[in-house]
């Protein structure tokens, strides 16, 4: 225990001899957190929530289609579309 406290003195002794370091590193945690916030704010509203104009997004579907000889998730047409609607 003794040496856990001889190590916050020196700690806070150190720190009160440089004080700009503890600034820079307060400074630097600040503009990444504030960075990574504004990130996740704009991804999530972009791509994690559903689009407000659609009615009932609950009913939202993808449909891929594939041949088996080629990705596994194939990309549709217009005349698919028609064909899976009609």
């Amino acid at each position: 225990m003794e040496s856990i406290l001889q190590d916050a003195r020196f700690a806070l002794r150190s720190l009160i001899k440089a004080p700009g370091f503890p600034l820079v590193a307060v400074l630097t945690l600040a503009l990444g957190i504030g960075a990574n916030t504004a990130i996740f704010s704009l991804v999530n509203a972009v791509s994690l929530r559903a689009p407000a104009h659609v009615a009932n997004p609950d009913e939202l579907v993808s449909i891929y289609t594939s041949d088996f000889s080629g990705p596994q998730y194939g990309m549709n047409s217009r005349p698919d579309f028609e064909d899976y609607r009609a």
